[in-house]
């Protein structure tokens, strides 16, 4: 198997070069590209995952469908849909940008820190997923606003990104 690579980016998101994946998530965590995605089943309902006890950073919390990087010259529509086989054995359709420009910054109980030029998409699944279950431990569909409600009167126990971007799209309109 080989190395996975994230792509390191300056504030600009210009490309500054690439470091492993299994270094690069630390106390000193480089800006890097990244990629978050809400998933949609036909009737509407979104998937929420909880991440896997054994994830490095913000293990056992909920969050969106799945999260990933794209690798070095990959385009996002493929990492994507890479992400949601490999995550949660998902074939995903429709993949549009919600918040093309999101970036964010987080830092976990334990110091761990997120730093990343993290492009929000939108797909839909048309089947239940079939999860890894190093990577998530629960999964849920959910009514939209039944979601939201939950995250707006329990915001920590959701991954900070999923808070900061339903906010995003909450300004918008969406």
């Amino acid at each position: 198997m080989t190395e996975e690579l994230v792509q390191l980016v300056d504030d600009d998101g210009t490309p500054l070069g690439t470091a492993p994946k299994a270094t690069v998530h630390t106390e000193h965590t480089p800006l890097h590209l990244a990629f978050s995605c809400h998933v949609f089943g036909p009737d509407g309902r979104v998937l929420v995952t909880r991440r896997a006890l054994s994830k490095r950073t913000w293990p056992g919390v909920w969050s969106n469908a799945f999260c990933g990087h794209p690798a070095p010259g990959e385009a996002f529509d493929d990492a994507i849909r890479r992400r949601a086989q490999q995550e949660l054995g998902l074939s995903i359709a429709s993949i549009e940008p919600v918040l093309p420009d999101f970036r964010y910054r987080a830092v976990d109980a334990s110091g761990i820190v997120e730093f990343e030029v993290c492009p929000v998409f939108r797909a839909v699944a048309s089947a239940d997923p079939a999860p890894n279950p190093d990577e998530v431990s629960e999964w849920a569909w959910s009514d939209v606003g039944d979601f939201r409600s939950a995250v707006a009167a329990a915001p920590y126990a959701f991954s900070p990104w999923l808070v900061m971007q339903l906010d995003a799209l909450a300004a918008q309109g969406r």
